[in-house]
């Protein structure tokens, strides 16, 4: 429970911290107050689906899947903090990275249409989505499958909480200096706000699909590094708010 309790506030605060300096920055103040009701509304339902409802769906109903499809498994896996957290952090990692790209493919792109059309990067947008897209994201069953299998999963929580931690940073436009050096230790293995600016960016979006590391984009050719951001991000949309919130199909 303390664990549980840790990685929900290091997930709030995170989001508070980020939404504080996002009204105290000038930057972040004007792209506020230029964000249209529609935006407004499709990134409220969006944080609130998976702030409260994916934990929700994972604590209940998947949770129950798994009890009736691995009855004997439950905690069967005893691996230590470190291992389970690079599970979580990495391994998890990859396996996000390939559902990220199979978002992008004619098949699925429709239903994740909706994400690309943030026109600016900022910490309330992170979860725009049509409502059911995060069922078809692989954290909802992967993650409850891992918790609901490992005897102590203090370490996978960890790696949970940083990584949605992170995907909220990386979404805002808290930009580190490239002249600091805090910049030079993670610029060459995490991704940052100003990668995923152009995973965004409207031209080139097909490129740095990765959640935590750079290695897997690097690895597979899909790395795009620029010490700019871009200019335009965000794609049109002709969808209607009902269309954008349920059925993504023109």
């Amino acid at each position: 429970m303390e664990i549980q309790n840790f990685s929900q506030l290091l997930i709030f605060g995170s989001f508070i911290g980020l939404l504080g300096w996002t009204i105290t920055n000038q930057v972040g103040r004007t792209q506020l107050q230029v964000k249209s009701r529609e935006d407004w509304l499709l990134d409220g339902t969006g944080l609130t689906i998976q702030g409260i409802f994916i934990p929700l769906l994972q604590a209940t109903l998947v949770y129950w899947l798994y009890q009736h499809l691995l009855p004997t498994q439950q905690g069967c896996l005893k691996i230590s903090l470190v291992p389970a957290f690079i599970i979580s952090f990495v391994i998890v990692d990859y396996l996000y990275y390939w559902n990220h790209r199979l978002l992008h493919t004619k098949l699925f792109w429709k239903v994740h249409q909706v994400h690309h059309t943030v026109s600016q990067m900022d910490v309330l947008g992170t979860s725009r989505n049509t409502l059911w897209t995060s069922l078809l994201i692989i954290y909802l069953w992967i993650h409850t499958l891992f918790l609901y299998l490992l005897a102590d999963p203090t370490g996978y929580l960890l790696g949970v909480s940083l990584t949605s931690a992170l995907d909220l940073w990386r979404h805002s436009y808290l930009i580190i200096p490239e002249s600091s050096w805090l910049y030079q230790f993670l610029s060459p293995w995490l991704i940052l706000p100003q990668d995923h600016a152009w995973h965004h960016c409207r031209e080139v979006h097909n490129y740095n699909y990765g959640a935590n590391l750079k290695i897997w984009d690097k690895l597979h050719g899909t790395y795009y590094e620029s010490k700019k951001l871009p200019f335009i991000i965000g794609i049109p949309s002709s969808l209607n708010l009902f269309q954008k919130l349920f059925f993504p199909f023109p």
